[in-house]
C-alpha cells in the first residue's frame, strides 16, 4: 500500500468513528431517552467486556494463540473475586497478581 492510501484510510476511519460517536453524544445529549432504552443501555459494558477479554484469555497472542494455563487460572480467580466481592478493581488487582504469580511458578 502506498503512503497516500494508508493516510486516507486513517483519515476516513477517523471521520467515520467521529460521526458514529457524535450520533449518540451530539444528537441525543439534550434529549430524554425512553426508560426502556436506558434500561437496556445499562447492560452494554457488562456485555462488551467479556467480548474484549475472552479472546485474550483463551487465545493469547503471547503464546501464539495456544491456551495458557496461567491466564486461564488468573481469569477464573478474577471472575470468582468479582462475583463474590462485587468489586471490579479487586478482581483486576487480584487477577493480575495471580497471573504474575502463576507465570512465575510455571516458568
Amino acid at each position: 500500500m502506498s503512503n497516500l492510501s494508508i493516510w486516507l484510510t486513517i483519515i476516513f476511519l477517523g471521520i467515520g468513528t467521529y460521526l458514529i460517536r457524535y450520533s449518540f453524544i451530539g444528537l441525543f445529549a439534550d434529549k430524554k431517552l425512553p426508560d426502556w432504552l436506558l434500561r437496556h443501555l445499562r447492560y452494554v459494558p457488562a456485555a462488551v467486556m467479556p467480548g474484549l477479554v475472552a479472546p485474550l484469555v483463551v487465545w493469547p497472542a503471547a503464546t501464539g494463540g495456544d491456551p495458557d494455563p496461567a491466564r486461564l487460572i488468573a481469569a477464573a480467580v478474577a471472575l470468582a473475586i468479582g462475583a463474590i466481592w462485587r468489586s471490579v478493581l479487586g478482581a483486576l488487582i487480584i487477577g493480575m497478581a495471580v497471573l504474575y504469580l502463576v507465570q512465575y511458578l510455571l516458568a
